[in-house]
């Protein structure tokens, strides 16, 4: 029993030195409030935020908008003239999206982006925007019901930062895929010329491509996060919750994507349908990392006031 006195003593000196340097003690990124005080913030919010919920919501509403989009920017493909962009577009969601969800979608896919169809063109951009921007309209309203006190705007100026939000995200998206297409034309080029042999380098080159995901992800989630709340000067727009929802994101996709591909038997249970239940639990982790992300901007903030 005395054995069991001594290890608690223990454990609550460690506590207590712990709790006394994580109140002194602050990291990159927290912008000089104490560790303590943010966790101590984060912890509330996350205990009382309806974290599930506000994610819930965020993964309905983004389901709604993901089948509009992509007709929208697959039909988009055949009418820019870049060589091998649909060969180039369909690997990276080869590689990004799980093995047996790919192999659903892919047939539909490959009609889509070889042949010109202006009638889905135009229907897919029309539903695409409206569907968008009802998915952005719901993550703001999801950030704006957290724990922590934020300013909110009225919903038509809502309206408006949320078209906003969604032609910045589809820049962003475009802009990545371009130049992933072009950096792969462009190493083609050098190999054959060569310039570089294909070896380790080569395939270091090639993994940029991850960087630039890495990067899309990042980029899409701090304008979001930036431009989301009224007052946007409540933390910078590269902040700490950008990369905590960029990395929980990214793991969250590759780590589902690898269970799918190694360990899923849905189709052997659900058949088509099982498709759909992946893409929806996928989008539900990621709402759930954005939620989070914005979280910890908001526990930094009330623990700076």
């Amino acid at each position: 029993m005395s054995e069991l006195n001594k290890n608690n003593s223990f454990l609550k000196s460690k506590t207590k030195k712990i709790k006394a340097i994580a109140k002194t003690l602050s990291v990159p990124g927290f912008e000089g409030v104490p560790i303590y005080d943010v966790v101590k913030f984060f912890i509330s919010g996350a205990k009382n935020g309806y974290l599930a919920t506000r994610a819930s919501a965020i993964a309905f509403n983004f389901a709604l908008a993901i089948f509009p989009s992509m007709l929208f920017l697959f039909t988009m493909i055949p009418f820019i003239p870049v060589k091998n962009l649909q060969i180039e577009l369909l690997q990276l969601l080869k590689d990004f999206l799980p093995q047996n969800a790919f192999q659903y979608f892919e047939s539909t896919l490959i009609s889509v982006v070889t042949v010109k169809k202006i009638g889905a063109f135009s229907i897919g951009a029309f539903f695409s925007l409206i569907f968008s921007t009802n998915a952005v309209h719901a993550l703001i309203q999801a950030f704006n019901n957290t724990y922590h006190t934020i300013d909110t705007r009225n919903w038509t100026a809502i309206r408006i930062v949320s078209t906003f939000l969604v032609f910045m995200i589809f820049i962003l998206i475009a802009s990545s895929v371009l130049l992933i297409t072009f950096g792969q034309f462009f190493l083609q080029k050098i190999v054959e010329a060569g310039i570089l042999e294909i070896n380790i380098i080569y395939y270091l080159i090639l993994a940029t491509k991850w960087i630039v995901i890495v990067a899309l992800f990042f980029f899409s989630i701090s304008f979001l996060y930036y431009f989301a709340p009224a007052n946007k000067t409540k933390w910078k727009f590269m902040s700490v919750g950008s990369t905590l929802a960029t990395i929980l994101a990214l793991l969250s996709s590759l780590g589902f994507s690898y269970f799918v591909n190694n360990f899923g038997q849905y189709n052997k249970l659900y058949g088509s349908i099982g498709t759909i239940m992946v893409v929806l639990l996928w989008l539900y982790f990621n709402s759930f990392a954005l939620i989070l992300g914005f979280e910890l901007n908001a526990s930094i903030n009330n623990a700076r006031m």
